[in-house]
């Protein structure tokens, strides 16, 4: 006897794009940044799709990610969606032209595959659960139109059970009579409509509040850690596992945010048991994605070969319990006997004491709250760690542990320890004097390269 598999009904189209700053959340970037509106949408996607992960535990259809692509190039958007969200989803590009020729042109797609339920939805709504999906499902087997409901007159789920292209045309997208105008072409039309409960897109920044009671309502852990470590990493396959394992014996939540590595960075980071989050190369666009999914009251920001004091942790917590201190970090140590880094190690001294001007390489720390507060790192090619400290110098000290980390002295012994500090140096007056950020990251790269 022949059993066959049963075929596939049901489809769920998950509507999103790739959180690049500057292109994400754009109405919500007065408000909150650039930076800041793409994490939301990085959170907002990684929300829904837990959701959809509960609802295919009792459910049998297929899942697929339309997105919208950061670049010309498919293959590239493709493995970015991959490289963030994981292998496990179908991923296919949005169509061009405005969001019902990408609606259309989706369903559409699906079927002709043979679908017979498609739903499809957005990642902007974040009270839409795995119960209201399943119930849409369930809705169509009686109904021709299920429709979710948005508070602005727009939707956030449609369902189909045929093929209709007139529910995508001479609609005034991104307006209150969405809404209106597809249940108005579904009555025209003869259709039979089904409602799920109104719910709230978040698209500006007034919607706020809907995902805040989210996440208020999702239990943090039982047992939060007080501090978590944000590692930003590209190639670091030859220091990733020792400074791992040194970190090991403190309770600290340790994440490992990699750029792109063709090593085994992510390999080694993962199989410690590690989180391990994927983004675009950049360090602050790294560290901000870590600081996102942290959960600790505390961020230090760590090179990956950059090595803590043993008794870290107890001094983080008491530099930054000192009066009116905002932010911290440590002395420096740099590995190595080449002459002059005992000089640049006074030199950097002073700098941190004197000037309150620290750097990444001394392990930055500080308060999640204040680190969002001020809106985390600028979106720079270079100098993130200088302009980070820049805008909190006038909310308090920067305070400097009293001890040091180890730090790989690779970049002095590569170029020179004279030649490396005064590239430092000009790159600092050039920042200073308004050169623009991109160019003064080609020259330091090109001279360090």
């Amino acid at each position: 006897m022949t059993i066959t598999e049963p075929s596939i009904t049901e489809r769920l189209i998950i509507f999103t794009r790739y959180p690049l700053p500057g292109q994400a959340k754009t109405r919500l970037i007065p408000a909150l940044g650039a930076e800041a509106a793409a994490n939301l949408q990085r959170q907002m996607t990684q929300h829904t799709l837990s959701q959809v992960a509960a609802l295919s535990q009792a459910w049998t259809g297929s899942v697929e990610i339309r997105f919208a692509g950061s670049s010309s190039d498919l293959e590239t958007d493709r493995q970015l969606m991959q490289d963030w969200l994981g292998q496990q989803w179908n991923y296919q590009p949005q169509a061009q032209g405005d969001l019902g020729a990408r609606l259309s042109q989706a369903k559409q797609a699906a079927f002709a595959a043979g679908i017979e339920r498609v739903v499809t939805i957005g990642t902007d709504c974040p009270g839409l659960d795995a119960a209201r999906m399943q119930q849409a499902f369930q809705l169509l087997k009686t109904h021709d139109v299920v429709l979710g409901p948005a508070t602005d007159g727009g939707y956030y789920l449609i369902g189909l059970r045929q093929f209709v292209p007139d529910f995508f045309t001479n609609i005034a997208w991104s307006t209150d009579a969405v809404l209106p105008q597809t249940v108005e072409i579904a009555h025209r039309l003869g259709y039979s409509v089904a409602f799920l409960d109104s719910l709230t897109d978040v698209d500006r920044p007034e919607d706020l509040p809907a995902w805040q009671a989210v996440q208020s309502a999702t239990a943090p852990p039982a047992n939060p850690p007080q501090i978590s470590i944000i590692i930003p990493t590209l190639n670091e396959a030859t220091v990733i596992s020792p400074l791992l394992k040194s970190l090991q014996s403190a309770e600290v939540e340790r994440i490992v945010v990699d750029g792109g590595s063709h090593d085994q960075t992510v390999e080694l980071a993962a199989a410690m048991g590690i989180t391990v989050l994927k983004t675009t190369a950049g360090r602050a666009i790294q560290m901000n994605a870590g600081a996102q999914v942290a959960q600790g009251e505390i961020l230090l920001f760590l090179h990956a070969d950059t090595r803590l004091p043993p008794e870290f942790a107890s001094l983080v917590t008491q530099t930054l319990a000192q009066p009116g201190t905002v932010a911290g970090a440590f002395d420096l140590q740099i590995e190595g006997q080449a002459g002059g880094l005992r000089w640049v190690e006074w030199g950097v001294k002073w700098r941190s004491h004197g000037l309150q001007l620290p750097y990444g390489d001394q392990a930055l720390f500080l308060k999640a709250d204040t680190f969002r507060a001020v809106g985390g790192f600028a979106a720079l090619p270079i100098m993130e760690d200088f302009e980070l400290i820049r805008r909190l110098q006038p909310h308090g000290k920067i305070a400097i542990a009293p001890a040091a980390v180890i730090t790989s002295g690779r970049r002095w012994q590569k170029v020179g320890v004279l030649q490396t500090t005064l590239i430092n140096q000009l790159i600092i007056a050039a920042y200073f004097l308004g050169v623009p950020i991109e160019r003064i990251a080609r020259w330091y790269r090109g001279k360090l390269a």
